[in-house]
């Protein structure tokens, strides 16, 4: 498969402001990440074009990772370019949210999603600020064409004991805005598959569920079957260690597979610990349909209708 270079809205120079002036000549630039490790900043090169679109159901346009700083619209060009022909722009706070049903009235490509993510929840139950911040997430939600709420659920990894009953608490509560709304839930799952099943179970889910970034396996991908929810696969699919994802794929229902970015985190292999951005896409789809053993338009038009189905029509 031959590559092209990143798109040009993703070469830009950096800002002078920024003091990271570089020599232009295409060497990797990098930054050290939380681990202390260094980081390739620049953005990996552009795939070849898909041969049916298909539509990115979970970005953060909003989020800043590479040495540039890309407008909506240049980012959903340089995915369309290669095959992606709408995104949804996903909320987690109030600010992303706030964000989101901005860019929602700048460009046609975009659904929206709004919520505050798991880890937000307890914070804000400290301060006393978590009723007002649900207020306004239902608020925005009703913008015509924020499609769902998400992204909500549950987070094990860095939330302590203390605070697993307030952010079970706000998983609730978005699931019932949600209800009422008629919209899709967006689920974040980490480490904590068998509550947000439960969660989902005693709150009878809304009619539309995706689990975002599926990071269950084989059980986890049977029930979700069973109940009819989408599983969207990101970049980590592609990863060395994801075995249990290559095995839920497998096993997942076609008609309930979804494709997403969570750009600009999960660059997919082997560009992993890059940048990411919408117009990666396409490397995800190909490790999909190679691992399926599917035929990569045949799996392109069923992503496509799949999503329709999960977020509605985007025209």
């Amino acid at each position: 498969m031959s590559h092209h270079p990143a798109p040009a809205a993703y070469r830009r120079q950096p800002d002078p402001a920024e003091g990271a002036a570089h020599a232009g000549d295409g060497a990797a630039r990098g930054s050290k990440d939380v681990d202390g490790r260094r980081r390739n900043l620049d953005y990996p090169p552009a795939p070849e074009p898909l041969p049916v679109p298909v539509m990115d159901n979970h970005t953060h346009l909003d989020f800043r990772d590479g040495l540039v700083s890309v407008s909506v619209k240049d980012a959903l060009d340089a995915a369309e370019a290669v095959g992606i022909q709408g995104a949804v722009q996903v909320g987690c706070d109030l600010a992303s949210s706030r964000f989101t049903v901005e860019a929602l009235d700048l460009d046609r490509r975009l659904l929206g999603a709004v919520a505050l993510h798991p880890n937000e929840a307890p914070e804000l139950a400290a301060a006393g600020e978590l009723e007002e911040a649900l207020a306004e997430i239902e608020v925005l939600a009703a913008h015509p064409r924020v499609r769902a709420i998400g992204e909500t659920g549950l987070d094990y990894f860095r939330t302590p004991a203390e605070g697993v009953e307030r952010q079970q608490y706000s998983f609730r509560r978005h699931l019932d805005i949600a209800r009422r709304l008629g919209l899709t839930v967006q689920i974040h799952d980490r480490d904590a598959h068998d509550d947000v099943v439960r969660v989902l179970r005693e709150e009878a889910s809304p009619e539309r569920v995706v689990f975002h970034c599926f990071s269950g396996d084989a059980e986890l991908a049977r029930l979700c079957n069973a109940n009819g929810w989408f599983m969207s696969f990101a970049g980590t699919l592609t990863f060395k260690n994801a075995a249990n994802l290559r095995e839920a794929l497998a096993v997942a229902d076609p008609e309930l597979v979804l494709v997403e970015t969570d750009a600009p985190f999960l660059t997919p292999h082997p560009y992993r610990g890059r940048p990411n951005a919408s117009y990666m896409v396409p490397y995800t789809v190909r490790a999909m349909a190679e691992l399926a053993g599917a035929d990569l338009a045949e799996l392109g038009a069923r992503i496509a209708a799949n999503t329709e189905r999960a977020y509605g029509n985007w025209s």
